[in-house]
């Protein structure tokens, strides 16, 4: 394995790890404004962070979701196709994908530092410099972009898509599928 490949996996595993840790502090920020309420313990804006948390775990966790196989994926048309026909259009729907991602990026980006050059300040009981919150959506795009990117130049290369999982064999292997939460 190259080191741009492990140093590309890793990337999209660390912002998955990251998403974990946010859902983990999305747990914890749930538990004290749940179970501060009734002992007087009250957490400003703690809404506003969770929401904030929401959306970075969200948008961190779309890399490492694509690059595992894990996004909702219809496959009932590229089943009938022939494999060239199939390779083609994989390389059509990666690349549009790659543009819209890329456009989305792109204005999150923008977004982003123009809260930043403007000091834009949240409207909640806590006031909090936007650009921080933000910061965890546009990362998140900016990542998937490249795990897209990343797809397309190896689809184009000629291999199978890697996001692609291999067709369940036996009854088992579908039952086990199903339990992983898909097919």
């Amino acid at each position: 394995m190259t080191m741009l490949r492990r140093l590309l996996d890793g990337l999209y595993f660390g912002a998955g790890v990251l998403a974990g840790m946010f859902l983990v502090a999305i747990f914890v920020l749930m538990l004290v404004l749940s179970g501060g309420r009734p002992i007087g313990v009250n957490l400003p804006a703690g809404d506003d962070f969770v929401a904030w948390c929401m959306a970075a775990m969200a948008f961190l966790a779309l890399a490492h979701t694509f690059k595992a196989g894990e996004m909702i994926r219809v496959g009932l048309l590229l089943d009938k196709l022939q494999p060239r026909a199939r390779h083609l259009f994989e390389l059509g729907t990666l690349a549009i994908g790659s543009a819209c991602i890329g456009v989305f990026a792109w204005y999150a980006v923008r977004m982003t530092y123009d809260s930043w050059r403007f000091n834009d300040i949240s409207q909640g009981v806590v006031a909090v410099p936007l650009w921080i919150p933000q910061l965890g959506f546009c990362v998140g795009l900016v990542i998937l972009f490249i795990a897209f990117i990343d797809e397309l130049l190896h689809v184009l290369a000629g291999h199978s898509p890697r996001y692609e999982k291999p067709k369940p064999k036996t009854s088992e292997e579908i039952l086990a599928r199903i339990e992983e939460g898909g097919i």
